[in-house]
């Protein structure tokens, strides 16, 4: 029994080691698309900014060139020193006549204040899908309208003392099935089941956001996906 059990876990290793995908070569844009003027390497991570000089005009992205993703498990390393971003998954490009990098979808928000980071927020996709400290069921009535249903999973501010200001934070998407669940230093920040048939999507885009308005500058690195 024991070389049987040997031999089927050396079997089974190079196909785990496969399943782990690193997104970034630590030094080019190789496999990501976005507008050159607010996205480049500096330092070994992709940085993103919005800046007084070269403004974006609306939300823009940088998207991630692989292909579409259904269920995954998502680790990276981020920091943002002013300002509003987020990681796009299951995400797809809005409709109408643009520069091709504008999204929506199911974003894991990452921001420099203290109210955002780890929720999940749907950008042009219904809105604030699940506040930090919950756990979050989506659904529709009879009518049609977009139900709700929350119950507490943790405190919010004290999720919040996890984010590092103006530092880098580890964060993870696990998507499977229509759970979503987002960590940021090792903290579970919200868990979203998704049961909106009429929207919920079960697979779609990677992509990294900089944000209209103020100036802003977020970087992301370490990019790993199973």
């Amino acid at each position: 029994m024991k070389s049987t059990f040997s031999f089927f876990v050396s079997f089974l290793l190079p196909f785990t080691l496969l399943a782990e995908q690193s997104l970034f070569d630590g030094k080019t844009l190789e496999g990501w698309d976005g507008n050159p003027l607010h996205w480049s390497v500096e330092e070994g991570a992709i940085v993103g900014v919005n800046t007084v000089e070269n403004p974006t005009k609306g939300n823009t992205f940088l998207i991630w060139k692989g292909g579409s993703l259904k269920d995954f498990d998502l680790t990276l390393e981020c920091k943002i020193d002013s300002g509003n971003s987020g990681i796009q998954y299951r995400s797809f490009i809005k409709p109408g006549n643009h520069d091709g990098w504008r999204i929506g979808g199911y974003q894991a928000d990452f921001e420099s204040g203290d109210k955002y980071s780890g929720i999940c927020y749907g950008e042009a996709f219904r809105g604030i899908l699940c506040k930090r400290g919950d756990r979050t069921t989506l659904s529709r009535d009879k009518s049609g309208k977009l139900v709700q249903n929350t119950e507490k999973i943790g405190d919010t501010s004290k999720l919040g003392l996890a984010v590092k200001k103006k530092d880098w934070n580890k964060y993870r998407i696990v998507a499977e099935g229509f759970r979503f669940e987002h960590y940021i230093n090792g903290q579970k920040m919200c868990e979203l089941i998704d049961e909106d048939k009429e929207q919920r999507r079960e697979d779609g885009l990677l992509a990294f956001q900089v944000h209209q308005g103020p100036s802003m500058k977020v970087y992301f690195r370490n990019i790993v996906l199973k």
